[in-house]
């Protein structure tokens, strides 16, 4: 794609056909960083900090043989790219998401997909540690946090793994991401919310009691909002399959008040805790919920 074209200003759903998820997740974040006017990479440091125990996995460039022989103690040289933020991206992954209102838009499960691929690529492009938790009616991908090579492809490995159960359980997967943090991080939930508030609200408790920042991406179809069709129709719940027929006109007022009433109560329950909010909608280009997780993240220390 042409530098001159920012792919993150583009219609998802036409942006999606181009190609496969990592390809146009790449072409997002080139987009996005370049409306930025900055280096990705600017005001970060790749300087010695401390040592920390080897654990698997780890690097065996960054173990200090030198200790290892002296003392038998296997330490790594951890740097200052090793230490910035640790982030957890919670993709609800439940029936629900795998649904949309016109056939030339993306499923929610599918924009929230390549949202969740540009976002992880822009966190770990600045040297933060990046993992992913996906969920429906229990954990289905649960990938620590790591900024070491090959982190995004873990990633986007994840995305492809089995899920679209009927149920959603925000709560367990919101606390799986936490214990994967292990210290304090940022938290972007990914979701719907299709769910019980008074059950995410009591995770939310717990994790910013414990010093997390957190963000909700709360996607939606632009149908589910505005309710845009007409005649007669069946209303179906796709995680409980309750179904409800009723004629459209009869009903749009009083939809379109009660989902305002419930995005009132959802912004209301995460800015009291001291949590991002966002309105997502399907058909919205992807720099749109990246600039708002973005400025959650360099909000923090």
């Amino acid at each position: 794609m042409s530098t001159s074209l920012r792919a993150d200003l583009f219609d998802p759903a036409s942006l999606a056909a181009l190609g496969r998820i990592e390809i146009i997740a790449r072409w997002i974040v080139d987009g996005f960083l370049a409306g930025l006017h900055r280096s990705p990479r600017k005001g970060f440091s790749v300087e010695f900090a401390e040592y920390r125990p080897y654990q698997p996995g780890d690097d065996l460039r960054y173990i200090d043989w030198k200790i290892a022989a002296r003392s038998d103690r296997w330490v790594v040289r951890q740097y200052e790219e090793e230490t910035n933020l640790r982030a957890s991206i919670v993709l609800d992954v439940s029936r629900s998401m795998d649904w949309t209102g016109a056939a030339d838009r993306l499923t929610k499960l599918a924009y929230s997909e390549q949202l969740t691929a540009a976002l992880a690529l822009l966190l770990l492009r600045q040297r933060d540690a990046v993992g992913l938790v996906r969920f429906d009616d229990r954990i289905r991908t649960a990938i620590p946090p790591r900024a070491r090579t090959g982190q995004w492809r873990r990633v986007i490995g994840g995305l492809s793994e089995p899920g679209s159960g009927r149920a959603s359980s925000a709560p367990d997967a919101l606390q799986q991401a936490a214990r994967l943090i292990n210290r304090r991080g940022l938290i972007v939930l990914i979701s719907d919310l299709l769910m019980d508030m008074a059950d995410v609200e009591r995770a939310l408790r717990t994790l910013r009691a414990a010093g997390h920042d957190i963000t909700a991406l709360h996607i939606m179809d632009p149908a589910e909002r505005d309710l845009p069709a007409s005649g007669e129709a069946l209303f179906v719940d796709p995680e409980s399959a309750l179904e409800v027929p009723a004629s459209v006109a009869d009903v749009r007022a009083a939809y379109q008040n009660t989902v305002q009433e419930v995005i009132g109560e959802w912004r209301g329950m995460f800015g009291s805790l001291g949590a991002g909010y966002e309105v997502v909608l399907s058909d919205a280009p992807f720099g749109v919920p990246l600039r708002r997780a973005f400025a959650a993240r360099q909000q923090l220390p």
